[in-house]
């Protein structure tokens, strides 16, 4: 199973998160600040980081944000801030999920199941070979489903799993406007208290990563279309 990081500074609550992971067969690595997380990520590699955002010697998303810079590992949020100003940061960080205290424990093991699915599995549709080259005008896309790699215009893009689904997604269904409901439904499995505005916020980061390029176009009301001629397979 997956190796999964805690970051939690309440004893107690990061001590049941473990253990309700660990039922799971997981492994787990727990730690009750964010010292020693660096190192312990280059060097463990985990598959997962369940990331409290109010920790004693630092803030959680500017944490993630360091790390996305160089690391794609899936984050999940911890968090008693409910406003969705918060959860649109956490969004923008580089977060995968975000899980407002107090919380279901059981609800927390089903976010993490959909978190390492998507990191696992590429996005499903028929139409899509496992590598792709794509253009419009002078742009260039391409994307490798089996390694989830994807490079814009020769540059090595580095996505969240939760922006390679939607990006893949979108690609994979070249010129038919997707709602965000069935994006939201298609790629992020996200439980109730998801919202569009979530799929927003990942359109936004993709977009900045592909250089704000005319890839993936608003349709006001419904919601976006991907641009772009499929050109030979990579």
């Amino acid at each position: 199973m997956a190796r999964v990081f805690v970051i939690e500074d309440n004893d107690g609550l990061r001590e049941t998160i473990s253990s309700y992971l660990q039922l799971e067969e997981h492994t787990v690595v727990s730690f009750p600040r964010l010292a020693g997380v660096d190192d312990a990520v280059r060097m463990q590699r985990p598959d997962l980081l369940i990331l409290d955002v109010m920790l004693p010697d630092g803030d959680g998303f500017l944490f993630a944000r360091r790390l996305r810079a160089t690391d794609r590992t899936p984050i999940i949020f911890l968090t008693a801030r409910t406003a969705e100003s918060d959860r649109i940061t956490g969004f923008e960080v580089g977060g995968d999920d975000y899980v407002v205290k107090p919380f279901s424990n059981k609800e927390l093991m089903l976010r993490v199941r959909a978190v390492l699915r998507r990191a696992e599995a590429p996005a499903a549709s028929e139409r899509v070979p496992s590598r792709w080259r794509l253009k419009e005008g002078a742009q260039e896309l391409e994307l490798d489903e089996d390694g989830h790699r994807c490079r814009h215009n020769g540059r090595n893009v580095g996505l969240t799993a939760a922006e390679w689904k939607i990006l893949s997604h979108l690609a994979g269904n070249p010129s038919i406007v997707i709602s965000r409901d069935r994006l939201l439904g298609a790629c992020l499995d996200y439980l109730t208290d998801a919202s569009e505005r979530t799929i927003d916020t990942h359109i936004k980061n993709i977009r900045i990563k592909l250089d704000k390029a005319p890839w993936i176009e608003t349709v006001r009301g419904f919601g976006y279309r991907f641009m772009g001629d499929r050109a030979t397979d990579a």
